[in-house]
């Protein structure tokens, strides 16, 4: 059996999948294949192993009706078209919950940059800007005992949840549904978007992409939150507008902004966004430590064995 890796993959799942005697080939070219030329690549395969590339709409699925599976290296699945793979016969496989806490991490590191303008400052050094000690001068905010808003309280939201009992923030919510076993652990509270709007000094969007929640953060939702407000995204760019977000932060409407996602992206280097002293912009890093990288690869190929074997696939994506 033959798969196809879009990406080098970390150690730990090409090893599992070599063990299982299959036989991986790797893209190894810093580019992305289109998705004619990766439909074209795959008439010899057998699995897909995707750890990044070009979205996977129903054209380029029609074209790759073969597979036995597509395993997605990746918890969100919002780069595949699943009803049409569903439709075509061909089973799509996530790694859900691994990302959590290292996602969650950034998200927490991010609130902090942007309180205390930690990236803006950096490149103060850089440009031999520091010298003078100006005690009124790029002050930051304080977190401590401020409000935590999550938009989004699932496993990641959880674990940033955890992270802020450093900073004694309280903690409220808005979800799908009710999360009674954070309310009860973390002393969170449950209100409406906009309430969640209304009172959050810190909102961080933990959501997944959905035609529900793609391009929900505009000027006139900005313009609800408060002027010391700091916006953070680490779930997906399309979320937010990236434009109303810059004219938010320039015009006082929030305080900052922490982004682990751009729309679009990659974010372009010209963007204004990026030499604003409260904004701090990471290149999608969430998941990526080692362990976190590794343990998505060997989950990723754990689905791919069991296609291959035939036998249930751990994490097929149902809905």
């Amino acid at each position: 059996m033959k798969v196809f890796a879009t990406r080098v993959i970390p150690a730990e799942g090409r090893i599992l999948m070599e063990r299982a005697g299959i036989n991986v080939t790797e893209w190894k070219e810093r580019r992305n294949l289109s998705p004619d030329e990766l439909a074209d690549q795959l008439q010899d395969y057998d699995v897909l192993y995707y750890a990044g590339g070009k979205p996977m709409p129903r054209p380029f699925l029609e074209k790759v009706t073969h597979l036995k599976l597509i395993a997605l290296m990746s918890a969100g699945y919002d780069n595949i078209d699943v009803a049409a793979a569903r439709e075509l016969g061909i089973p799509v496989t996530n790694v859900p919950g691994i990302p959590s806490k290292s996602t969650a991490d950034i998200a927490f590191l991010l609130m902090q940059a942007v309180a205390r303008k930690a990236f803006f400052m950096h490149q103060r050094i850089l440009q031999h800007e520091w010298g003078f000690s100006d005690p009124t001068a790029n002050l930051g905010i304080d977190l401590e005992g401020k409000t935590l808003g999550i938009w989004g309280l699932g496993q990641i939201g959880t674990v940033l949840a955890k992270r802020s009992r450093a900073f004694d923030m309280k903690l409220i919510y808005n979800n799908r549904r009710r999360n009674m076993a954070a309310e009860k652990e973390f002393g969170a509270r449950y209100v409406s978007f906009e309430e969640l709007l209304e009172q959050s000094d810190v909102l961080s969007v933990h959501t997944a992409l959905t035609a529900a929640t793609r391009g929900v953060f505009t000027k006139d939702i900005f313009r609800k939150m408060k002027p010391g407000a700091i916006f953070i995204n680490t779930a997906r760019g399309a979320i937010h507008d990236e434009t109303a977000l810059y004219e938010a932060i320039q015009e006082g409407l929030i305080w900052g902004a922490g982004l682990d996602v751009t729309n679009p992206e990659p974010m372009s280097p010209d963007s204004p966004l990026l030499r604003l002293p409260t904004v701090a912009i990471l290149p999608h890093i969430g998941s990526a430590t080692s362990g976190t990288r590794n343990a998505m690869a060997s989950l990723a190929a754990e689905n791919v064995i069991a296609a291959i074997q035939g036998t249930p696939l751990p994490n097929l994506i149902q809905e």
